[in-house]
């Protein structure tokens, strides 16, 4: 049975319908939901989405992306990682001051147009012209920018505006459009219509990576036309963890996703379930169960071949996790260290369809509009995951020519009792792995409906006692955390990170699907 308490500040119902799209953008929701009403599926409606976000909010993808999906296609869970390379030129003697967050040396394989190719063929019901028809109409005729969109749009500028390309595509009058404005990238609707005419070889192989690999020539950038060509998006599977009776399923490393497992798997041996969704207590649990997780994240994951000595395998171990739980004090805050687990800017969107079919997709260009590089007369912007190397000798994300550095966008899925429950995540940099156990234990434990749940409010650990909470909680369990200890930090929800953007769509008993979107974004949850 659906219950909606509307307990927190945004009073929103969750949508009930048959058909569902659930994004940080209302007109890219409306892109997905046309796809379904002209007999496509929820992955036509997802790759349809993904596309229009990014021309809709270039705040934080575009074409120069990353994305990672989980999906349901009826009978079976698949992952799919299309996380991008490193240049083959790349090592660490490149960057003798480490690591550089914008321009060309920031900039990995964007691997997003691969995953909406693999996502079509192996599922998709339409073609790709008629998916990304929508967004080529955004570029082309222009849309008006969303107010959230408008205020992430002019920070962005005041950090890139001098980056090659930036201004001549995103600053139209030399600043950036405010909100209600109407804004075109005639470019992007070029680069569109080659990805669907070449289903999306120009993309990789020829006019627009030639188009790619010329700009990073001229402004001192590795990329190459064999890096682009090598790009192959990976069927992963998924990692997993249960809580109770309800399975939490992760993409594998690269990414943070597996922090959010072993969170779950710490609760798995606490007294969290004597404890209310708001109370002092699980809080405070859950903060300190995310402190050890990620912990051994920072500590141990990179891209797989690089994970020798410590494996998911290592690290989701259960008497692992049960004895990391037992570090925890229900009396005070604690700063952990990593253990020793050895064995012997994002846009996410959520989309099912009445077939059955469930999907969890998100890309992202990392930081914002991430590098800042923007290849002239294509619209494309390029991500700045390679900030997520390290040049430390001997860790295991180390930069190298070749190799997927740390990511930390992620797509969730649960499951229970073998079937598909709800296709969710949250957008947000670091907060993506603490939101995923949030919005599992509030709607999973606690029994609150999607929309509550996106709407309740947040905090997320930073470092050592630090913590970040929303406003919107109670001041008394403010002053609670503080006395345990905890260094509290009350945010406004308006940062580029900040925390998040959720979007959840779970399947109801009786058949349909219960949709909810974050009141901290422009967006929707709609449904037919």
């Amino acid at each position: 049975m659906l219950r909606h308490d509307p307990i927190y500040p945004s009073h929103r119902s969750p949508v009930v319908a048959d058909n569902v799209v659930a994004t940080s953008q209302p007109l890219a929701t409306q892109a997905g939901l046309m796809m379904m009403q002209q007999g496509g599926n929820a992955v036509d409606a997802a790759i349809a989405t993904a596309a229009a976000l990014t021309v809709v909010e270039p705040t934080g993808n575009g074409l120069g992306s990353d994305a990672f999906c989980i999906l349901w296609d009826g009978k079976k869970l698949h992952g799919l990682n299309a996380s991008g390379r490193a240049p083959a030129a790349w090592s660490p003697e490149r960057f003798p001051n480490g690591m550089v967050e914008h321009g060309w040396d920031s900039v990995t394989v964007p691997g997003a147009v691969s995953a909406w190719v693999e996502l079509m063929e192996k599922f998709g019901k339409l073609d790709l012209a008629t998916v990304l028809a929508p967004a080529i109409r955004y570029a082309e005729e222009g849309f008006l920018v969303s107010p959230t969109i408008a205020t992430l749009w002019a920070r962005g500028a005041e950090v890139l505006g001098q980056q090659p390309g930036f201004a001549e595509t995103f600053l139209p009058d030399g600043r950036a459009p405010r909100a209600g404005e109407r804004f075109r990238n005639p470019g992007a609707a070029r680069t569109l219509r080659l990805i669907a005419e070449t289903n999306g070889r120009a993309f990789y192989e020829g006019e627009i990576a030639e188009e790619i690999v010329a700009h990073a020539k001229a402004n001192g950038g590795a990329m190459t036309m064999e890096d682009l060509a090598a790009n192959t998006p990976e069927w992963c599977g998924t990692i997993s963890q249960s809580f109770d009776d309800v399975e939490l399923h992760e993409i594998p490393p690269n990414g943070q996703g597996i922090a959010a497992l072993m969170a779950l798997g710490i609760l798995e041996h606490s007294k969290i379930r004597d404890h209310g969704p708001d109370d002092l207590m699980s809080v405070h649990l859950q903060i300190e169960a995310c402190k050890l997780a990620y912990r051994d994240l920072h500590a141990y994951v990179g891209d797989r071949p690089a994970m020798t000595e410590v494996d998911e395998k290592a690290l989701l171990d259960p008497s692992y996790l049960k004895s990391r739980a037992a570090l925890i004090s229900s009396e005070k805050a604690q700063d952990f260290g990593a253990g020793a687990p050895k064995q012997g800017g994002t846009v996410l969107m959520s989309t099912a369809d009445a077939s059955g079919m469930m999907v969890s997709f998100i890309q992202s260009n990392y930081a914002g509009f991430g590098s800042g590089i923007v290849v002239p007369g294509t619209g494309v912007s390029l991500q700045n995951r390679g900030f997520g190397f390290t040049t430390e000798a001997g860790h295991q994300n180390i930069v190298a020519g070749g190799k997927r550095p740390f990511h930390t966008i992620i797509p969730g899925f649960a499951m229970k009792d073998g079937q598909p429950l709800m296709a969710y995540g949250m957008m947000g940099g670091p907060i993506q792995a603490q939101g995923h156990m949030q919005l599992l234990l509030r709607t999973q434990l606690w029994g609150q409906d999607v929309q509550v749940a996106a709407d309740a409010p947040r905090w997320r650990m930073l470092s050592g006692l630090e913590v970040a909470c929303e406003p919107a909680m109670k001041p008394e369990l403010l002053q609670g955390l503080r006395d345990l200890g905890h260094v509290i930090h009350v945010e406004a929800p308006d940062n580029a990170f900040g925390f998040g953007g959720a979007q959840l769509v779970q399947r109801l008993p009786g058949g349909g699907y219960s949709a909810g979107s974050d009141p901290r974004k422009d967006g929707q949850a709609a449904g037919f």
